[in-house]
């Protein structure tokens, strides 16, 4: 009973702790990020609303069904300063912006005003509400599935995409080293991430630090990688973008894809860590007279497999991201040297760079489990196969 209140009494203290230091965190937030943003393109007099297509007024349909040139729309406007307005638009017949109206189909319009004048343009559709669905379903198929862990599951997420948004952009954006903003980042949501699925034992101590050294083994070597390449932040694709605004503020352009390649590697990383050391935490519970050369031998197998698995799941995200790009190159003549050094090298850089960071997780996870784990365990082989023999018996008769 006197255990039980113990119990209850830490548990109490562990969730008021947790809540203080969620209300210091997002008071933080809210100051940090009382920043004077810089505009690319001046947007004074334009502001994007939601609307729904009253009536088309003018259809652009040919006889073959194709579209060319525009339609004229009536909008009824569901949002903004102008909400509840009937405004006449133009939607075009785009690929990326416009959209094939119908009455009753919502959307989302650029509206420009001029003294008492407004016109608007549909931008693209409104897709909001479905976007709201499909994550609905997936925070209850992670809910359903993953029961209480899967709900603390999407708690981290959430917390990630705070993270990222609102603390490490006003980072960037205020002049911090992009790569000591990222490991900041990194710490932080690899301790709350891995707090949340599994509070503080020793499993979720040694992941943390399993992950974040190899978080930062990855970056490390990303950054010698970029030196001896030439890479840096003012290869990417946007940097005249970049420039214009790092002039305009202390934003260090130099930095920024190598902390982009932290961020992208943490969740294979964390992946392999806690993998690793709920392992070593299952088998050295199961069979507790286990040796230490039979648990490395079994984590070095369970590793191997990690490995191979993780580097598949990176290379499929990156071919995926960049498969667009390869088409149109290969389509355009380009041969395979050309299209590696110009156009994919970036992905190449990020695969290997996260495959650096999985491969070097895996032992130094194993080590930093096994440093928590060795207590209990046996230094006799023959007490140890004959555990590990009865685990897989009763395993067999399940």
């Amino acid at each position: 009973m006197v255990a039980g209140l113990l119990r209850r009494k830490k548990n109490i203290n562990s969730k008021v702790i947790t809540f203080c230091f969620l209300i210091i965190f997002f008071i933080f937030l809210y100051f940090f990020n009382n920043i004077e943003r810089v505009e690319l393109v001046n947007s004074s007099g334009t502001s994007y609303v939601k609307a729904v297509v009253n009536e088309i007024v003018e259809d652009n349909i040919q006889e073959d069904g194709s579209r060319i040139g525009y339609q004229k729309v009536m909008l009824k406007v569901l949002s903004g300063k102008l909400k509840g307005q009937l405004i006449e638009g133009t939607s075009f017949a785009g690929y990326l912006y416009g959209a094939d109206c119908t009455v009753g189909m919502k959307v989302i319009a650029s509206i420009s005003k001029y003294e008492d004048n407004a016109s608007a343009a549909v931008y693209s559709y409104d897709r909001s509400n479905i976007i709201y669905i499909f994550v609905g379903l997936f925070l209850l198929m992670l809910w359903i599935i993953g029961g209480k862990k899967g709900f603390k599951s999407a708690i981290g997420l959430v917390f990630t995409f705070i993270c990222i948004i609102y603390l490490f952009l006003p980072m960037l954006y205020k002049g911090y080293s992009p790569f000591l903003s990222a490991v900041i980042v990194i710490i932080l949501i690899t301790i709350v991430s891995l707090y949340l699925i599994d509070g503080i034992t020793k499993k979720s101590i040694s992941a943390m630090i399993g992950t974040i050294i190899g978080v930062i083994i990855a970056g490390i070597c990303a950054a010698g990688f970029g030196y001896v390449a030439k890479i840096s932040g003012y290869n990417v694709s946007e940097v005249e973008e970049l420039v214009f605004v790092a002039n305009n503020t202390e934003l260090k352009v130099g930095g920024i894809l190598f902390s982009a390649i932290l961020i992208a590697s943490l969740g294979a990383v964390m992946d392999v860590s806690i993998t690793v050391n709920s392992a070593v935490n299952e088998l050295v519970n199961a069979a507790k007279s286990i040796t230490l050369k039979q648990l490395i031998k079994s984590i070095r197998e369970i590793g191997h497999d990690i490995m191979g698995t993780m580097i598949n799941v990176l290379m499929f995200s990156y071919i995926g991201g960049s498969l667009s790009i390869v088409i149109l190159k290969i389509i355009n003549g380009y041969n395979f040297q050309r299209l590696i050094q110009f156009d994919i090298s970036f992905e190449i850089i990020r695969f290997l760079v996260g495959s650096i960071g999985i491969v070097s997780a895996v032992p130094i996870s194993a080590c930093v489990a096994l440093l928590f784990f060795r207590k209990g365990m046996s230094k006799n082989d023959s007490v140890a196969n004959n555990s590990i023999a009865d685990v897989n018996d009763s395993s067999r008769r399940r």
